[in-house]
């Protein structure tokens, strides 16, 4: 994947044109391969972009402006349609790249399976590193209908990893009942149902170490995000999700890599959920890169 120019598609808002300069680098992960339900994440990265034209460039609950943090926009990782284990290959090698030129890597998806060959790169570069998981489901299978590269398998494999007392989730509320069964054993950490006071309960713990956070965008209920491939009734509203991210940003928690995962256009036509996600794109750069 090429950092030496500009991406010539559309960009994200105020993207900055040199890789070299920037803090962060935007790079979208168009894969839907293995989904459980219904496709259309693969589109999610390219919309997002182009809805974000309408963003404020000024955020009123941060006080900052995107001027304020140069990031670039590298555009899509060039994936092979259909094969699950050359694109995960392709996205941590990408992904290793950019932590290599000490950039804030920030992934837009695609479906949630995408966030593990990144969790993989970020363990290289970061042993203590811990995982915030904000979701509707588990993602803590070993497997679907016995394929283990499955969007429903990534936060598993990252516990088994880094450690499943390394990795806390939020917002959970759907998956199998072994899936909950096994996280209790192992002791890690899962609230059902809401994320943000469960979180700020959790950040102190995690003061000074490098975290990632990992954005499903179905941890939003279906009114507020219609647009993804698995939606779950009873929801967190767009309002504690921004919140969320807000008490991260205002903690002493060491983000060093971010994505948002699960945004299928096509199932909305309002274009509700590509405008939040957009959004919440904006807050997680102003609050979280220093």
């Amino acid at each position: 994947m090429r950092f030496d120019e500009a991406y010539s598609g559309n960009v994200f808002i105020k993207s900055h044109p040199s890789f070299e300069e920037s803090q962060v680098v935007l790079y979208g992960m168009p894969m839907d391969w293995t989904v459980s339900y219904r496709p259309g994440s693969r589109f999610g990265p390219a919309r997002i972009r182009e809805v974000s034209i309408g963003l404020e460039e000024y955020s009123p609950y941060l006080d900052r402006e995107l001027d304020e943090v140069k990031y670039f926009d590298a555009g899509d990782i060039p994936l092979p349609f259909g094969n699950p284990q050359r694109s995960l290959d392709e996205i941590e090698e990408v992904v290793s790249q950019i932590l290599a030129a000490d950039k804030f890597p920030f992934g837009m998806g695609g479906e949630h399976l995408v966030t593990w060959p990144v969790i993989k790169a970020m363990y290289k570069k970061y042993p203590d590193l811990a995982i915030i998981h904000m979701d509707a489901h588990t993602d803590l299978r070993e497997s679907y209908e016995g394929e283990p590269l499955s969007h429903s398998t990534p936060i598993r494999k990252a516990a088994n990893l880094i450690g499943p007392g390394n990795v806390f989730s939020f917002g959970i509320r759907s998956g199998m009942k072994e899936e909950f069964e096994w996280a209790k054993e192992v002791g890690m950490h899962i609230s059902k149902f809401e994320v943000l006071e469960p979180l700020k309960e959790v950040l102190p713990k995690l003061a000074g170490r490098p975290v990632y956070v990992t954005i499903d965008i179905d941890v939003l209920d279906p009114a507020h995000a219609p647009g993804t491939g698995t939606v779950d009734a009873g929801g967190i509203t767009s309002k504690e999700l921004l919140a969320s991210i807000h008490a991260i940003a205002n903690s002493n928690v060491n983000v060093v890599g971010a994505d948002l995962v699960e945004v299928a256009p096509v199932y909305d036509h309002s274009e509700q959920t590509v405008n939040t996600a957009a959004k919440l794109i904006r807050e997680m750069i102003l609050g979280w890169v220093k």
